[in-house]
């Protein structure tokens, strides 16, 4: 553990945690994430931010300093599908471009409560029929809640026979908002970001009265016979843990190809710290070489 990570911890427990055990307002927390994002992710020098070259949605497109041909990368942020946008994930994504070479474009999606299920599986969707066809193919991606919006699309496109993406990834995903996963309730101490004790506010404000197994807001339910390689990364004292242990195992038992990194005491989608951690930029770096060993098959 490097000597960032063991200041990081206790700070994100002190702040971060007991902001979101106590936030009340969407609004204010989106404000406050927005914010935060400014000062702690910065980009990589070099890195150029645009509209994404459709009219389909809105976003922000990432290119990196040296630029080359291969597929896009179609990421959707996380933040419990309540707060995040393209803006406080940018940095991040951007590290992740230069490293491969690659673009990458952040759709905007509905977020709930406004907004709720199933605006933000219906704006993903919207987003891939929009790029599906792009030369070199599509490479899906997301963080915590985004995590499993990319994970219930890839879904989404095996059911409806969409052409597939070369591969999909994932940091600390939410693929199960039944929450049965054991690691709810035995890592609920020694998550230093999430409170286990906000899943309740949270399924109520995005899910509603749905049932909270569908498909399209629990990918551990959907079908994904013939899905192409997928990657994921978790932290072993998340409350989502199981999420991404559980997400593996299902995806293996129809014969997907899968690579799932579980990191000792790293906090929930830890990547973001790009700017801070050197296993963030260790996590990232790994990616980039799965990401690059797909796009030259």
């Amino acid at each position: 553990m490097s000597r960032r990570l063991q200041l990081l911890r206790p700070y994100l427990r002190l702040t971060e945690r007991r902001h979101l055990l106590r936030a009340q307002d969407p609004v204010r927390l989106r404000r406050s994430f927005e914010t935060k994002a400014r000062l702690f992710f910065r980009a990589v020098p070099g890195s150029r931010f645009s509209k994404p070259q459709t009219d389909a949605f809105d976003g922000i497109e990432v290119t990196p300093k040296e630029a080359r041909n291969g597929p896009l990368i179609l990421y959707f942020h996380g933040g419990g599908y309540v707060f995040g946008s393209p803006a406080t994930h940018k940095a991040m994504l951007a590290r992740l471009a230069a490293l491969t070479g690659l673009s990458a474009v952040l759709p905007r999606y509905r977020l709930a409560p406004e907004h709720p299920f199933p605006a933000a599986p219906e704006d993903a969707l919207a987003a891939y029929r929009a790029v599906m066809d792009r030369p070199g193919g599509v490479i899906l991606g997301g963080d915590s809640a985004g995590g499993g919006l990319a994970l219930a699309l890839l879904g989404q496109i095996i059911a409806q026979g969409l052409p597939l993406p070369v591969g999909c990834f994932a940091f600390s995903p939410l693929t199960d908002a039944t929450f049965s996963g054991d690691s709810i309730r035995t890592n609920a101490a020694s998550d230093v970001i999430l409170p286990a004790e906000r899943i309740g506010d949270l399924a109520r404000m995005y899910l509603g009265d749905h049932p909270a197994d569908d498909p399209r807001a629990s990918p551990l339910f959907a079908g994904f016979q013939g899905a192409p390689p997928v990657w994921l990364a978790v932290g072993d004292t998340e409350i989502l843990l199981d999420d991404s242990r559980r997400m593996a195992e299902h995806l293996m038992a129809q014969g997907v190809d899968v690579t799932c990194l579980v990191e000792r005491d790293l906090p929930h989608v830890w990547p973001l710290f790009q700017t801070l951690l050197p296993e963030a930029r260790q996590t990232l770096a790994e990616l980039a070489g799965w990401i690059t060993s797909l796009s030259r098959r």
